[in-house]
């Protein structure tokens, strides 16, 4: 549960970071506040587990055949497909076109890397471990 609330938080954090980055240069808000942020992050991971894997196994060979930077335009596509429909809930947000889609997605992928890396961890299984 503790891994689970983490992760919550880090793409809370990762899509605030890209949408106020990105806030009047192609994206546009439904709301700012934090919970917002927060069903935005659930919606955005339920996406990513549900739909990417899916995405990821159709275009093998346009990801091999990209060595992998395919992988970059799936990762806009969950992007601009969260906010959408986040924007049904009332907390997503509007992405202008596939550029700034693509700016926020990447926006997203080093905030949560360096996240992350801050809070290994806590987010490493340590069954049977001994201090």
């Amino acid at each position: 549960m503790k891994k689970l609330i983490i992760r919550l938080g880090i793409n809370a954090i990762a899509l605030y970071v890209a949408v106020a980055l990105l806030n009047g240069r192609g994206i546009t808000p439904q709301s700012e506040n934090w919970l917002s942020f927060v069903w935005l992050a659930l919606i955005f991971g339920l996406v990513n587990a549900i739909i990417k894997p899916m995405l990821v196994i159709m275009s093998c060979p346009l990801l091999i055949l990209t060595l992998g930077l395919g992988t970059l335009v799936i990762n806009t596509l969950m992007f601009m497909m969260a906010g959408w429909i986040g924007t049904r809930f009332q907390v997503g947000f509007t992405v202008e076109n596939f550029w700034v889609g693509f700016l926020g997605a990447l926006i997203v992928s080093v905030v949560s890397f360096v996240l992350t890396g801050l809070f290994k961890d806590d987010l490493k299984d340590r069954p049977g471990r001994k201090k």
